[in-house]
């Protein structure tokens, strides 16, 4: 089950945005809520991401069933992370996938571990790169589990979370 608006306490400080509320916000990262290795990454990024650039989104939430619906993309594969790099420009931007979306993601979060994670990454061609996330693909359930349905909840994801 995802955690929605709904769902989080009353105060602003934890509170998931709606799809309205963050026109113009930037970068958004699509990932598999229900997936323990996808939240951890989300939760590396944004202790990376120490200036706020980066919004997440999960791929159940209906922000994201929105815009899969609108790119006529799967609704209901979530192998893969999205990334899009201006939220208020989603209906016209590039589908950045698996490890396209990776470097894209740490690549918005500008210097340092992250710039440097994905440089290495864009070293290792495209096939390859795609093939070896394909192969965690698919045993990261069975290895890392299904992750916590509460996640996201605290004044450290206040704005973060796009449902």
């Amino acid at each position: 089950m995802i955690a929605t608006a709904a769902d989080a306490p009353e105060t602003a400080g934890s509170r998931a945005l709606t799809a309205g509320e963050t026109a113009g916000a930037g970068p958004v990262l699509f990932f598999d809520h229900e997936c323990g290795l996808c939240q951890a990454i989300v939760r590396i990024l944004r202790g990376w991401d120490a200036a706020g650039r980066l919004r997440f989104a999960p791929l159940q939430g209906a922000a994201a069933q929105a815009w899969l619906r609108q790119r006529g993309l799967p609704t209901e594969e979530f192998d893969t992370l999205m990334f899009v790099d201006d939220w208020a420009e989603r209906a016209q931007a590039p589908v950045r996938e698996r490890t396209a979306g990776v470097i894209a993601a740490l690549r918005t979060l500008g210097r340092g571990s992250a710039r440097a994670a994905a440089d290495l990454l864009a070293l290792v061609p495209g096939p390859l790169r795609d093939a070896g996330y394909r192969g965690v693909a698919r045993v990261r359930k069975r290895m890392f589990g299904t992750g916590r349905p509460d996640a996201w909840r605290g004044p450290e994801w206040a704005g973060r979370i796009l449902e």
